[in-house]
């Protein structure tokens, strides 16, 4: 299949939510500590405006769901994704992470379209649906992610911002080139 390149679909397409899975042995005292201290890390930083990023308040000190240690979820809306993936990869220690996108498609998500900070886990994919009526988006107060409502380029925008980077990178060795229309 080849990679989708209509402007439309791509942008109508773009993932607005995230999930960031921190794994640790329910059974190893100091991995269930940096865990711990992780989350606090990110609740302190999320307070004192590093970026927006929600732990659940809840920590699975055992297996649940397609994961099979202890573990719990941060969500990130993709306002402030590359700062909390940033953070994220400077900062688990000896932790996996699991991070995966929000779609209808939760399996897809878990299984195709994830990626791990440091090393992955098999996961238990069977009880996770094919494809839902709905987003499944989060924290609608906040106005992010898919409950944004803040203005976004129009697509003749984006033309006219894409046609200017590519005359800039014109001159630019290194740089590969788009391909004529």
């Amino acid at each position: 299949m080849a990679p989708q390149t209509d402007l439309k679909e791509v942008v109508e397409s773009e993932i607005k939510e995230w999930h960031f899975h921190i794994y640790f042995h329910q059974h190893n005292a100091s991995e269930h500590q940096a865990a711990l201290d992780l989350r606090d890390a990110v609740l302190r930083l999320r307070r004192d405006g590093a970026f927006i990023a929600v732990p659940l308040f809840r920590v699975n000190t055992d297996p649940v769901g397609p994961h099979p240690v202890g573990s719990y979820e941060i969500w990130c809306p993709s306002e402030s994704f590359v700062s909390v993936y940033s953070y994220l990869c400077q900062n688990r220690g000896d932790l996996s992470i699991l991070v995966h996108p929000l779609t209808r498609e939760q399996r897809k998500d878990h299984e195709i379209r994830n990626a791990w900070i440091g090393p992955s886990f098999p996961l238990d994919l069977g009880m996770l649906p094919l494809k839902s009526e709905h987003v499944p988006s989060q924290y609608h107060s906040l106005k992010l992610g898919y409950s944004s409502t803040a203005p976004t380029l129009s697509l003749e925008d984006r033309k006219k911002l894409g046609s200017s980077v590519e005359a800039i990178l014109k001159h630019e060795k290194e740089a590969a080139k788009a391909p004529s229309e």
